[in-house]
């Protein structure tokens, strides 16, 4: 039975309300949209020693996520976009351009956007593909397991790797790093805050040595693309290099891992829409995505900070409140998405799955979007009958819809990797 909520007790800050019930979740959102749709919140700290404020303003409406996100002119990136206080030695590893304002971010993305063009992403096609079926071929044998160690985890993160000349002996080790950094408040990942920032560095020290190479020992990479982007004379200096290496490892592997995840869980459930998508693969793929990725919303929220007082939706903010765009409650507003609660593989909806547009929308966007298409076909043509056996074991964090463990099961078969 669902949830009946008291407003007060909605308490979206604190990652134990994303271990609840999805039901009981969703239910607290409706509310939320319905009687409060910008409220104020507590901020519950993550982890023991991570810093945390007094509290912030939740969005969740769909109109409302859109605006502040596409007025960064009123609402600020500069301070952070996680719910935490973000200390100088935490900036130092995280402040790339999903971090900044216009036009210190239009700068940078302009120098990083040389490596995600629609022609660099077709460029990589071929290499998706081989990934996909190369990460298949070395689970088919088993007929089963868990999904994530199976399919999700090592897809998006070896193709990462790949893309920027990380050799595979260390991706088991930018495997670990990755879980850290995005569950620092989940017990399997647990770290003090001092253990956060030496994994974070490493990763940071990592990203420094790559680039120095790149400089010295140019490859067929985006590693050696980024380092040595020119426009207006401008290039990336060895730190901004790094930041974005840690926002390319972390954001562009956890977006498909996750999506991966709540895709196979979400097709297990409904089988009338995954036998659709398996008679008319092509013609559902660029839906069938976007409607993965806005019921899946692999990243709950961003926070923005307000640089003057202002209103959002008759709510008074002042100037220095943090607010946040809770895309999870965006993507299923009944006022802007038909029957959002409905899984429909051929819905054509404005999601904010990948942010809700304007400077932040999510660079590496058509990235996920092939390499999700990709693995699907791929699942589809060679484990037919791959199922989802149980419930998930949900990340806990207020950040990332994780699913840690999914187990599944199909029909063994044995493939060449060749």
């Amino acid at each position: 039975m669902t949830r009946s909520w008291v407003l007060d007790d909605i308490q979206p800050g604190d990652p134990d309300f994303w271990l609840l019930p999805p039901d009981d979740i969703d239910a607290a959102f409706a509310q939320l949209r319905r009687e409060a749709p910008v409220t104020f919140h507590r901020e519950v700290p993550i982890s023991p020693g991570f810093p945390s404020g007094p509290g912030f303003w939740s969005v969740t409406r769909h109109s409302d996520v859109k605006t502040v996100g596409r007025h960064p002119e009123t609402f600020s990136s500069v301070s952070g976009v996680v719910l935490g206080e973000q200390t100088p030695d935490f900036d130092e590893f995280f402040e790339s351009m999903i971090s900044l304002d216009p036009p210190q971010h239009t700068r940078l993305r302009t120098l990083i956007q040389r490596g995600f063009t629609p022609r660099a992403v077709r460029h990589l096609e071929d290499h998706v593909r081989d990934r996909a079926r190369r990460v298949i071929a070395a689970a088919a044998e088993t007929g089963g397991g868990d999904f994530v160690e199976l399919f999700a985890a090592p897809f998006p993160l070896q193709i990462i790797c790949e893309m920027m000349g990380i050799p595979p002996e260390d991706e088991r080790r930018m495997f670990e790093l990755t879980n850290v950094i995005l569950g620092p408040s989940d017990p399997d990942f647990n770290v003090d805050f001092n253990q956060f920032l030496r994994d974070t560095k490493e990763l940071f020290d990592y990203a420094i040595d790559l680039a120095k190479d790149r400089l010295k020992h140019p490859r067929d990479d985006i590693a050696t693309t980024l380092i040595q982007a020119e426009v207006d004379g401008e290039r990336l200096t060895l730190e901004e290099f790094a930041r974005f290496t840690i926002l390319l490892v972390i954001a562009g592997n956890d977006t498909t891992r996750t999506a991966l995840s709540h895709g196979m869980r979400l097709l297990t459930e409904h089988p009338d829409q995954r036998q659709l998508w398996m008679d008319n693969f092509a013609e559902i793929a660029p839906t069938a995505v976007d409607e993965i990725v806005r019921v899946g919303t692999p990243t709950l929220h961003m926070r923005r900070r307000a640089v003057e007082d202002t209103e959002i939706s008759g709510q008074a903010i002042k100037a220095g409140d943090k607010v946040v765009m809770w895309y999870y409650s965006a993507n299923r507003d009944e006022s802007a998405i038909d029957c959002p609660e409905t899984f429909d593989l051929r819905r054509k909806s404005d999601h904010v799955g990948f942010g809700g547009g304007g400077a932040h929308f999510c660079i590496g966007a058509p990235l996920a979007r092939r390499e999700l298409a990709v693995m699907f076909e791929e699942l589809f043509k060679t484990v037919p009958d791959l199922e989802i056996t149980g419930p998930p074991e949900m990340l806990r964090s207020n950040f990332i819809h994780g699913i840690k463990h999914l187990p599944c099961e199909f029909s063994p078969t044995s493939l060449s990797t060749e």
